[in-house]
């Protein structure tokens, strides 16, 4: 990875965290004010606002680890995904509602950011995750996952199309950034297998105009 690199993925991680620490602080006044208003108090009403950011960060942990194993996402995950935001989508918008439709959206601002910090610090760790056994992937140390690709999308190569970047990450459950490098692996070994297909057309042409 160049310098350029670790300062894009460094200063993007870090702008994502502090947008996350921001959005969970309001976040989480915006419920504690809802659950203090409507009966809990002492430490219980300081615990149970953390119960339901907590619980997105759980889930996006889970997810991060399937995509480490290669394994697919536990249902359960996405369930709680959607419960979890529902709830502190709803919690913020309470808290807001009083001061009427402009003062919900406000409020609910502050839910959205938080979930989005986690699903955009879930990318960034995803795409510096190096390759099993510490094989980044280059021209001479090919990503392992090259042969996967190449026998997933085998019927786009053959029709001498590479897939997407975003059909790459799809199918195979890897970042942004790696998910480039398996293009660019695809796109190679498509140009070659090409030219191996029309090599002994050329032979052959060279052949009989000899002759």
């Amino acid at each position: 990875m160049s310098g350029a690199d670790r300062v894009i993925r460094w200063s993007t991680a870090g702008a994502v965290l502090g947008v996350a620490v921001v959005a969970a602080v309001v976040s989480y006044e915006h419920a504690y004010d809802l659950v203090r208003a409507h009966g809990e108090s002492g430490w219980t009403a300081h615990m149970v606002p953390l119960t339901v950011d907590e619980l997105i960060y759980a889930r996006s942990m889970v997810m991060l680890d399937s995509a480490r194993r290669k394994t697919p996402v536990p249902a359960l995950a996405r369930w709680l995904l959607g419960l979890g935001v529902a709830v502190t989508l709803a919690a913020n918008v309470a808290h807001g509602l009083g001061h009427g439709p402009v003062g919900a959206a406000v409020a609910a601002w502050p839910a959205v950011a938080l979930v989005g910090s986690y699903e955009l610090l879930m990318m960034v760790i995803r795409g510096s995750q190096p390759a099993p056994g510490g094989i980044t992937g280059s021209a001479d140390n090919p990503d392992p996952l090259g042969e996967q690709a190449a026998e997933v999308f085998a019927d786009q190569l053959a029709a001498h199309r590479v897939p997407s970047v975003r059909a790459i990450r799809a199918q195979l459950h890897v970042g942004q950034p790696r998910a480039q490098r398996l293009r660019d692996y695809l796109a190679t070994g498509a140009a070659s297998r090409a030219f191996r297909t029309e090599e002994p057309t050329s032979s052959t042409s060279t052949s009989y105009s000899s002759v």
